[in-house]
């Protein structure tokens, strides 16, 4: 799964960063391996900024976008490209994702034991 983290730095023990579209970067993590790339925000200093960055990531084919915030316009534009957006993260880039990752594998267990 390839996961797109907002963040405030470009190492996986920086933090997640709590305005989607002025933060300072992205980093592109692999949920497998964690191997990640940093992406510098060229819209940080934007107006609309939370749109650029959104329509920028819909582009790079992430499953889903961490976020400690991020605002309706954004949202609707990656929910639109099927994207799976989690707000209100927190924690370091690592923590956010291997929370994430718990947290679909608990839903997905749910839902099989639903059937």
């Amino acid at each position: 799964m390839r996961i797109l983290v907002v963040s405030e730095g470009e190492s996986l023990d920086s933090y997640v960063a709590d305005d989607f579209g002025h933060a300072p970067c992205f980093l592109l993590v692999d949920s497998e391996t964690l191997d990640y790339s940093a992406i510098i925000n060229e819209f940080v200093n934007e107006e609309g900024a939370g749109m650029a960055v959104a329509r920028a990531i819909v582009g790079l084919k992430v499953d889903a976008v961490l976020t400690g915030g991020i605002g309706m316009h954004g949202m609707q534009i990656l929910r639109e490209a099927g994207i799976d957006v989690s707000s209100d993260e927190e924690g370091t880039v690592e923590e956010a994702v291997t929370d994430y990752l718990r947290r679909i594998e608990r839903r997905k267990k749910f839902e099989s034991q639903g059937q």
